[in-house]
């Protein structure tokens, strides 16, 4: 589980994510880092909008805890996540 780290307050996931996907789902670790297939496609922050959207909704969080650390633009993300431990995403997201 390295691509998720306890960090004050929360958790830090590292994500590998690929847009247009034909649906929103983890689909395991990749290269270090959890991989995650939106529907959504790269444009105009759709794909990080669904990216927040759906982390939120499977770790039970509010999306205004999800916060982009890295990789705004990137297919590699640094997502923090408050209120949540690094164990406890793995469960919800590896699971």
């Amino acid at each position: 589980m390295a691509w998720a780290r306890d960090v004050a307050g929360g958790a830090e996931l590292d994500l590998l994510v690929q847009p247009r996907a034909s649906r929103t789902r983890a689909v395991g670790e990749h290269d270090g880092r959890l991989k995650l297939q939106l529907a959504a496609p790269p444009v105009d922050g759709e794909a990080n909008a669904a990216l927040v959207e759906f982390l939120a909704g499977a770790l039970r969080v509010r999306k205004a805890d999800v916060t982009l650390v890295r990789g705004d633009t990137g297919r590699r993300k640094t997502v923090r996540v408050a209120g949540v431990t690094a164990a406890a995403a793995a469960a919800a997201l590896a699971g």
